[in-house]
């Protein structure tokens, strides 16, 4: 696959996309998350990219991603498995980053604190085309703390843990595979179908509805 032309195709996706009241149940999200040698976007690197599908109440296997990419210095080994020699072996950063555009098309990226791996991928695309990625977002987090605002989990206690673990635990999730890019992206769309089903009944019905930034204050 050829990396001439990235940003046409990518930009064509948009010509007719999701808009602010589109029903839940048309959307494409994309369930992403990345390894990476360290969080500062414009000095580390992606080593990993893994995404899956959801559409409708269901996680499409069939329409995933994932994919190695090569770099000289991993990072922190301990966290994520991937060894220098390992990641070697990947593929050319811009080959990797050409096929998950047009994987990703104008899907709804979806994951937990999803700001960290948008901003790795931007950067990337930046140092490589000129331009940053188009689609809308949603952060598991945001989400959640949003559904407790509305009250669907008046029964639990108050909400004070934030990582995938915290939620995994919290919908009864087994975090298998934790620590890889699609591993964290499988058990990230088991948690989301949870609160798309909590969210339908709280009225949250739009992708508008359901990608509000959470606001602290």
């Amino acid at each position: 696959m050829t990396t001439a032309g990235v940003s046409d195709r990518y930009r064509s996706c948009f010509e007719s996309t999701w808009a602010d009241e589109t029903p839940i149940e048309r959307l494409r999200f994309v369930v992403l998350d990345s390894e990476t040698t360290g969080l500062d976007p414009h000095i580390d690197r992606m080593i990993t990219i893994g995404a899956v599908a959801v559409r409708g109440d269901e996680i499409v296997l069939e329409d995933s991603f994932d994919a190695l990419i090569a770099v000289a210095d991993t990072g922190a080994v301990e966290i994520h498995g991937i060894t220098p020699d390992e990641a070697r072996g990947g593929l050319e950063e811009a080959e990797v980053l050409t096929r998950f555009l047009d994987y990703l098309r104008d899907g709804v990226i979806v994951g937990h604190h999803i700001g960290h791996d948008i901003g790795m991928l931007d950067v990337a695309c930046e140092r490589h085309w000129g331009f940053r990625t188009m689609n809308r977002s949603l952060d598991t987090m945001d989400l959640t703390l949003h559904l407790e605002r509305d009250g669907a989990f008046a029964a639990r206690p108050p909400i004070r843990q934030f990582t995938l673990d915290a939620l995994c635990s919290m919908f009864d999730v087994i975090p298998h595979d934790r620590h890889t890019a699609s591993g964290d992206a499988f058990l990230t769309a088991q948690v989301f179908l949870r609160l798309l089903r909590l969210a339908a009944r709280h009225g949250r019905t739009t992708l508008s509805r359901i990608s509000e930034p959470y606001d602290t204050t």
